[in-house]
């Protein structure tokens, strides 16, 4: 890859290039997905993808697409009323957390915690839509803001983790 986190732009000449804070614009529902399939070839088992933006923004096609490049069949939905899914079948295995309707961030984050030690234990890839439920700092996860772009399609910025560890610790190795 010649780029720093998505290879080259796609036709579009609408997705993320070198900076780990930059906004680009995704023209499209397709292009939000190209970009979750760009995605998954840079996350790794044990990463943490913080998605946040307003509802219908695509943070749940993004994850479509993210899904799809690790190999999962099965539909991917938004978990907001199961609040999360869990892929096993991915490379690596995939677990979707949606906080929407956990409005005390004691709950977001009990459930956050035992998701993330879930993953940890799986191997898996852990992606939270609406992480500003939280009141955890998380300073090794991956975050992505989506929002609608006045012109037209939707504005993203990327940031990667501060911090990269070797292999995160579990909750219950803390």
């Amino acid at each position: 890859m010649n780029d720093k986190y998505f290879g080259d732009a796609e036709a579009s000449g609408s997705l993320i290039r070198q900076s780990t804070d930059e906004t680009r614009i995704l023209d499209d529902l397709e292009a939000t997905k190209v970009l979750g399939r760009m995605l998954a070839a840079r996350l790794k088992p044990h990463d943490i993808l913080l998605l946040q933006g307003p509802l219908g923004a695509g943070k749940t096609s993004l994850v479509q697409g993210l899904a799809d490049a690790l190999g999962i069949q099965e539909p991917i939905t938004s978990p907001t009323f199961a609040l999360a899914q869990h892929y096993p079948e991915g490379t690596p295995p995939l677990i979707h957390l949606d906080l929407y309707r956990l409005e005390q961030a004691f709950a977001a984050n009990d459930l956050f915690l035992q998701e993330e030690e879930e993953a940890s234990a799986m191997g898996a890839l852990l992606v939270v839509e609406w992480p500003e439920r939280l009141s955890l700092s998380l300073p090794d996860a991956w975050f992505l803001a989506l929002d609608y772009d006045p012109g037209g399609g939707r504005s993203i910025s990327l940031q990667c983790p501060k911090v990269t560890p070797a292999r995160k610790t579990t909750t219950s190795e803390r």
